[in-house]
């Protein structure tokens, strides 16, 4: 993992470098900073999402534009998705319970990626200072951390118990969003906007369908 992580921002740096020195107009790469929240929620097949939680996101952001207005989009963040729901026979504590009928428990997950998106960046021409985006494609989330808190009947099960065992390791997740880059001097813009990262894989290792969800609001500076 360390080592993926390294030569990642290895070629972030080594991209934005080849890229000042050929500097063109909305070409070449842009390496820039983010850090915002994110509300998350669950949805389950055997159960019910139970409202959205906070989390957040911080870490590297990078634009390789191949033309003027169109820009493969990527990245490196630490991305904390929590969320909560309520379940039938949730792994592990309905093991733990003996009882002829379901149990229902109620859980929240505190799940913690590395993140690395691949999108597609569609671009406007400039309108003052302002150029509008939109943007689409993949989100690829390797597990760093996995906790949980769990109660059935109004009886603690768990509390912040690290749940890595029954969560699955990769998450993947199709990204739609948009917003606008403000030009403050010369390269250096802000950027702002939505994404909702729609996940798609099961973050379960159970036979319940499982899947986490969010909407970010979406803060960076690029330099």
């Amino acid at each position: 993992m360390k080592k993926t992580v390294t030569a990642i921002l290895f070629l972030f740096f080594t991209l934005n470098l080849y890229a000042q020195q050929n500097a063109a107009p909305y070409y070449g790469f842009r390496l820039g900073l983010t850090a915002h929240p994110n509300f998350g929620y669950i949805k389950a097949e055997n159960g019910k999402g139970n409202g959205v939680s906070l989390g957040f996101s911080y870490g590297l952001i990078g634009d390789f534009n191949f033309a003027e207005n169109y820009s493969f989009s990527t990245g490196i963040t630490i991305t904390t998705i929590n969320g909560k729901s309520t379940e039938i026979d949730a792994l592990p504590y309905y093991a733990k319970v003996s009882s002829t009928t379901p149990v229902s428990y109620d859980l929240k997950y505190k799940m913690q990626y590395v993140e690395v998106p691949l999108t597609i960046k569609l671009k406007t021409d400039n309108i003052g200072n302002i150029r509008w985006f939109g943007q689409f494609g993949l989100s690829n989330d390797i597990k760093i951390g996995a906790k949980q808190d769990a109660e059935s009947n109004g009886t603690e099960l768990a509390d912040d118990i690290n749940s890595s065992d029954w969560t699955r390791f990769y998450r993947a997740g199709l990204i739609i969003g948009g917003g606008a880059e403000f030009n403050v001097n010369g390269k250096t813009s802000i950027m702002t906007g939505i994404t909702l990262n729609n996940g798609f894989t099961n973050i379960s290792t159970g036979k319940n369908n499982i899947r986490n969800h969010y909407v970010a609001l979406n803060l960076g500076v690029f330099f």
